[in-house]
């Protein structure tokens, strides 16, 4: 056990928390980051990313994210693989204790611990991870190309996952629990409109299935009505899009949140509600959750820590 003083110190290991590594690293501030036990973050999940600049034949996510991380060990930021228990960010330097019982003394703080999908907890999710399932349209829509997928959810996300996934593949299903759409009028209007997305109301996945790859899914519609029917539904992408929850447990009470718990920066910046302390990527960002954007945050958030340090 030992203090480790550090003028910056970087909380996550995805794109965000590597390329503020990266920045900072550049600008004299010897960061240590601090990278959780899925180093890399979401993107590790995603099997092939063919969407970043620079990566013209596509590349996975986990090859990705150990570049990024040899990049900025190249320029010597301090890389440690392990849990931040607690942090106290009522004074300067800024404590953070990890679960090791090592304690990080530092003078600024970025915080880039990224955000989960939302997943319905079927034990096919993950077997199908990657191989059919995704929780980002985005990301994987381009291989469903003419194909049948599938988009669970029934409020604006969810139908503009459909409706991208409708410029793509051949048919979408949406996958609705209830016997409305929580959506805008005018996105419903957009889905109801578009020929080859079908609404599947009153319905509930019961599992998923297939040999090596998905196949279909198991619905069940009106589930415990006297009209009971359960169904399988032959699709090759299978996508939810019932929300994201920012990993932000840490910061309760210690940082200002948005009432879906993301941290409040002062946009265009990256500074949050304590001076010192930034925030980058998906833990701030409920709209936008691509890997290039979490990247471009990271930057940021790298240069406002050095400018800030700068003026003490």
């Amino acid at each position: 056990m030992s203090n480790i003083i550090t003028r910056c110190a970087i909380i996550g290991g995805g794109p965000a928390g590597y390329t503020a590594a990266i920045y900072a690293s550049r600008a004299g501030l010897a960061p240590l980051l601090v990278q959780g036990m899925q180093p890399g973050g979401q993107l590790t999940t995603t099997t092939e990313v063919e969407n970043f600049p620079g990566y013209p034949q596509g590349v996975s996510g986990t090859e990705m994210m150990e570049e990024f991380r040899m990049q900025a060990e190249r320029f010597g930021a301090d890389i440690r693989t392990g849990a931040v228990a607690s942090v106290d960010f009522t004074s300067r330097p800024f404590r953070l204790e990890l679960e090791s019982g090592d304690v990080v003394v530092a003078d600024s703080v970025i915080v880039a611990t990224g955000a989960k999908a939302s997943y319905l907890g079927l034990p096919d999710e993950e077997k199908f991870m990657g191989l059919g399932v995704s929780a980002c349209a985005t990301c994987d829509g381009f291989f469903y190309r003419n194909r049948r997928v599938a988009v669970v959810g029934g409020g604006d996300t969810a139908c503009e996952e459909a409706l991208y996934l409708s410029t793509l593949a051949k048919q979408v299903f949406l996958i609705v629990r209830k016997p409305f759409l929580r959506a805008s009028k005018v996105m419903q209007q957009r889905v109801f409109e578009r020929e080859n997305i079908q609404v599947l109301f009153n319905t509930n996945t019961l599992g998923l299935f297939g040999e090596e790859v998905l196949e279909g899914a198991r619905l069940v519609e009106f589930k415990g009505e006297a009209n009971e029917r359960v169904y399988d539904l032959d699709i090759d992408g299978f996508f939810l899009a019932i929300g994201h929850k920012p990993n932000t447990d840490l910061f309760r009470d210690k940082l200002a949140l948005d009432a879906a718990g993301y941290i409040v920066v002062d946009s265009p910046s990256t500074r949050t509600s304590v001076e010192g302390v930034f925030a980058a990527g998906d833990v701030a960002d409920p709209n936008y959750m691509q890997a290039v954007n979490a990247a471009a945050s990271g930057c940021r958030a790298a240069m406002d820590a050095d400018r800030f340090l700068q003026q003490q």
